[in-house]
């Protein structure tokens, strides 16, 4: 399968949700006694491995919810930017930030030098398909000095230390992009210091495994409090503590990880004890659960229909506003996810407190046209159960108003490249729309721009274009955020995504388990307070 990096995940909560359950960054308080003598936790997790664990596609969120991996900066829960490896940072005129590092050490027991930092993220940028953070950026590092790296952007990126802590930035030591021949991922050359080697090398080139892709393995390789010691296949995998991590000991001697992505099947194996966790729990399967045993998270995630704007029938916008007529979306709030989603109001939902009390009013669609029976296809995946039941739901709404459905349903790593290539007409499918850099106006540039690296439905539209850059431009929080609302509304207009709902997620944790981290991002869930 084509490999594609992604995700459709994670969130922002109200911030008075947010008090003594996101502020803090693992959990909860350190215990010296609990770590040192903590025991294995079972994690159940929704979405198997599907790219080998490359911290490039939608495998990057696994590593940073399990605690392998992290970034020089973490979202805090007001969305944002805090130290993680950078314990500080400043501005530069032009698009330069000069990043200071902590000291800290990389799971294979090297230090976290400006050298190794400068050197992940030039080999970031390299990456094919590149990480979602960096759609539409050109980033260069440099390693500055004993503990500060330059990163500098082609133009001026006001969002770069949101950006920065993106999950498929995450920081791992130069081992881990070496090939199984034991190479260098870069070649360098004296004296020019820059990023990639020591402080006289250059990033030049990256080496490649046979296939002709650059080989990058996060096992034993990255920063965070668990390290990835094995894996079987994208059942289970195996973490260890790392005992010398900056943040100090977890709790947690390890975790042992299964992939379920049956939902039934993942609140089952908590219900009888074989997992200590169990994330993503169904909204059909929460009532089967003790009430301590769950755990709702509103999220910035939307459920939304998108609509292939280039070709088959929603190529004609009069046919796109038949779809968008047709969809009641509150039936699928109060029915299909019993009360435990807000309706669609827009792309961002409510839990953002930006953009709650704003309902977006597009202007100048086009008229409906009648649909007269016309065919189209209908995907989504059921990692996420409740998505194909709101299919269904929809499929007999559009089937109402003319329209002949066929339902597809699969697996979401079978089904990405496809939806992406615009082989469907349409798709039901959730998006966290603050996951990949907590900056909104990244998030629409990557989904409903021309140039977008994620642009489901195939949006290409000169007004969205022109929103999306002048929110792009305003470096002021809130002028961002209000420019970023008008965009959406230029998103809206075009009738190639049609909000749904606005959804929570549940997690199950057992009665005995403590300091699980509850991310509206999505991002952390394991951290070094989580024990049992």
């Amino acid at each position: 399968m084509h490999s594609v990096r992604r995700r459709w995940a994670a969130a922002l909560l109200p911030l008075p949700l947010l008090t003594g359950c996101f502020a803090a960054r693992d959990g909860s308080p350190y215990d010296a006694g609990a770590g040192a003598g903590g025991g294995r936790l079972r994690v159940a997790m929704a979405f198997p491995p599907a790219e080998r664990f490359s911290p490039y596609g939608a495998d990057a969120t696994l590593l940073s919810r399990l605690g392998v991996t992290e970034g020089l900066t973490r979202l805090d829960g007001n969305g944002g930017a805090v130290p993680a490896l950078a314990e500080s940072w400043t501005r530069e005129s032009g698009g330069g930030w000069v990043f200071t590092l902590r000291e800290a050490r990389f799971q294979d027991g090297t230090e976290v030098t400006p050298a190794a930092v400068a050197g992940a993220l030039t080999h970031a940028t390299h990456a094919d398909p590149g990480p979602a953070a960096l759609t539409g950026v050109t980033l260069t590092a440099e390693a500055m000095g004993q503990r500060r790296v330059r990163v500098t952007t082609a133009t001026a990126d006001s969002a770069l230390p949101l950006r920065l802590s993106s999950p498929s930035l995450a920081i791992l030591s130069p081992k881990a992009y070496r090939t199984k021949a034991g190479t260098s991922p870069y070649r360098t050359k004296a004296g020019t210091g820059t990023a990639g080697s020591d402080k006289s090398g250059s990033a030049e080139g990256r080496s490649e495994t046979a296939d002709g892709k650059a080989a990058v393995d996060p096992a034993g390789t990255a920063t965070g409090p668990f390290t990835l010691t094995r894996t079987t296949g994208a059942t289970r995998a195996t973490l260890h503590r790392f005992d010398d991590y900056w943040g100090g000991l977890a709790h947690a001697s390890g975790l042992d990880v299964r992939f379920i992505a049956d939902g039934t099947a993942r609140t089952n194996a908590l219900r009888s004890g074989e997992v200590d966790m169990a994330e993503a729990v169904p909204v059909s399967q929460a009532a089967t659960l003790d009430r301590p045993t769950v755990r709702e998270v509103p999220t910035a995630r939307t459920t939304a229909l998108f609509l292939n704007t280039r070709s088959g029938p929603f190529a004609d916008p009069a046919v796109r506003a038949a779809a968008r007529e047709a969809v009641d979306a509150s039936a699928l709030a109060e029915d299909v996810y019993e009360g435990h989603a807000d309706t669609g109001r827009g792309l961002f939902g409510p839990a953002l407190t930006w953009a709650a009390g704003e309902r977006p009013r597009p202007s100048g669609r086009p008229a409906a046209k009648r649909p007269g029976n016309t065919p189209l296809t209908l995907a989504t995946y059921d990692n996420r159960p409740e998505l194909p039941e709101v299919a269904q739901v929809l499929q007999q709404q559009l089937r109402k108003a003319g329209f002949s459905v066929k339902l597809e349903v699969r697996e979401y790593s079978r089904l990405e490249s496809d939806a992406l290539a615009g082989k469907f007409d349409a798709v039901v499918a959730a998006r966290n729309t603050m996951l990949d850099t907590g900056d909104p106006v990244s998030y629409l540039a990557d989904d409903f721009t021309c140039d977008g690296g994620y642009n489901l439905a195939r949006v290409c539209d000169k007004a969205v274009d022109r929103a999306v850059a002048e929110a792009g431009s305003r470096a002021d929080d809130a002028a961002r955020h209000r420019a970023a609302l008008a965009a959406q509304t230029a998103v809206l207009r075009t009738d190639g995504v049609v909000p749904l709902v606005h959804q929570r997620i549940i997690h199950g944790v057992g009665a005995s388990v403590r300091g699980v981290i509850l991310d509206p991002y999505e991002r952390t869930l394991v951290g070094t307070g989580t024990r049992r």
